[in-house]
């Protein structure tokens, strides 16, 4: 939201507008208060719509908030969390607001069916591959870009980095960028953001959210780390999304990543 305030904006728009600036600042109020879950099932949002759902006289008028997510995130929201992620969007409304949030109701994304959807789901012919390896893709508002997906902004910002270095290497010692491709290693199936190959070696570039802070996580990081290396990726390393705002820093990693991953 920059440094323009929660009460600025809702002065400037109307109270049906106000869903991604409430929802955000409920997310990041529910992290700063530990509520880990709740903060980061809120950011996998798609879309969040708020419809008047009953005015009185004498009463707030009570808004219910529409949320789209991943179908396959839907049973992961539920009544305990939708209640926490409520509570927090009450709380973040201005003193002086005179409407509530009053309940939330989340809804899968409509995926758009392809021509051929029932050969599709019957398994005849299969569908076309796509770099998520998944089955179906959906229409989520997720950067897309040379028929690649990325989760958000930051993953896209460093794709255009590494799409730019990869333009400038010469033809035959150019690199490979392959971003949320699916890969199983020992015990487990892992998402890297980036699986990038250079002079014959293989890397990993993580673009990490502040979820990623903490001796916990980080420690499950390095647990995920030893997987990659055990598993015959050369280097793996980590780009907090705070350093992809300015184009300098992201080239500056990325110049870092592939000399340590070309070394010989």
């Amino acid at each position: 939201m920059g440094e323009e305030s929660l009460d600025a904006i809702m002065m400037a728009k109307p109270v049906h507008e106000m869903g991604e600036e409430l929802l955000g600042a409920a997310a990041t109020l529910l992290y700063q208060q530990g509520d880990v879950e709740a903060a980061l099932l809120a950011a996998e949002v798609i879309t969040v719509e708020l419809v008047l759902w009953n005015s009185g006289d004498y009463e707030p008028d009570d808004y219910r908030a529409y949320c789209t997510v991943e179908p396959q995130l839907v049973p992961k929201f539920t009544g305990a969390v939708l209640g926490r992620i409520e509570t927090a969007m009450c709380t973040v409304l201005p003193a002086a607001a005179t409407v509530v949030v009053g309940s939330i109701v989340v809804r899968p994304v409509i995926p758009k069916p392809a021509p051929n959807w029932r050969d599709q789901l019957r398994g005849v012919g299969g569908p076309r591959p796509t770099n998520h390896a998944r089955k179906v893709r959906f229409e989520a508002k997720h950067p897309i870009e040379d028929d690649l997906h990325f989760t958000n902004e930051w993953e896209h910002r460093v794709y255009q980095v590494l799409k730019e270095k990869q333009a400038a290497l010469p033809d035959d010692e150019t690199i490979g960028i392959m971003p949320l491709c699916k890969m199983r290693v020992l015990g487990t199936t892992r998402e890297p953001d980036f699986l990038i190959t250079y002079k014959g070696r293989a890397g990993v570039i993580e673009v990490d959210g502040p979820h990623h802070e903490g001796p916990k996580r980080a420690s499950n990081d390095h647990s995920r780390t030893r997987l990659l290396i055990n598993a015959g990726v050369e280097w793996v390393d980590r780009l907090d999304v705070r350093d992809t705002t300015e184009k300098a820093e992201v080239q500056k990693f990325v110049n870092n990543f592939l000399s340590r991953l070309g070394r010989r």
